[in-house]
């Protein structure tokens, strides 16, 4: 990428970051780099956790591999991020003096939060005559029963596992061991992955609500 053009990209994303504050992340690819490194700016970084010389997303991976030359900005998509926060993003691409893409430049705005608060003024205003929307059912096979029970445990809990503390992570673990989620083979190593904690201290949770009944 032109080192012009790269200076602008900075200041447009530095920009935009201090307009909309800390949850907003703004990133900047340079594709004639490679995929492990394509990070050349970052700001805010600590919404997922990235930093300059890190690698690309998988929309930047999809955009070298189809090496489409006409690709169409995605603008205001959900993303989630492996700790659970829920991401408003928009990816624009960025062309050279020839017109090829050399750059792709993202926002992704952290609506965590909002989510939240959305939530809690829906219950607010609510006057419970509003016909309820049920989602449609799910077709699942076992390889994705557990990726659900755990959506579905956080749904339980009402907030995502970034913001979860102990009580709430004991809550939705609990949801999962009563509804069979720990038959899935290895589920104990992905379940304690998502929510961040020791194999140790998964089962501890169980089984502190196995003695509470038998007491």
């Amino acid at each position: 990428m032109e080192s012009g053009k790269l200076e602008l990209l900075r200041h447009v994303a530095a920009g935009i970051a201090a307009q909309f504050g800390s949850n907003c992340e703004v990133v900047v690819h340079d594709l004639s780099r490679h995929p492990d490194h394509s990070i050349v700016a970052i700001f805010n970084g600590h919404v997922t956790g990235r930093k300059v010389g890190d690698g690309a997303s998988h929309v930047v991976i999809e955009q070298l591999q189809s090496n489409d030359p006409e690709p169409k900005d995605h603008l205001c998509y959900l993303t989630k991020t492996p700790d659970g926060k829920i991401l408003k993003s928009s990816t624009v691409y960025i062309r050279n003096s020839k017109g090829k893409v050399s750059a792709i430049f993202s926002i992704n705005y952290d609506i965590s939060k909002l989510l939240m608060v959305e939530s809690a003024v829906r219950d607010l205003i609510s006057t419970g005559e509003e016909p309820q929307q049920t989602e449609p059912e799910k077709i699942i096979n076992i390889n994705d029963l557990l990726d659900d029970l755990i959506e579905q445990s956080v749904a339980l809990v009402g907030k995502p596992v970034a913001l979860m503390n102990k009580d709430d992570k004991v809550k939705a673990i609990r949801f999962l061991n009563q509804n069979g989620a720990f038959l899935v083979t290895k589920s104990g190593d992905k379940i304690a992955k998502y929510f961040g904690i020791s194999k140790y201290t998964l089962y501890s949770y169980i089984d502190s609500k196995q003695e509470e009944k038998a007491t």
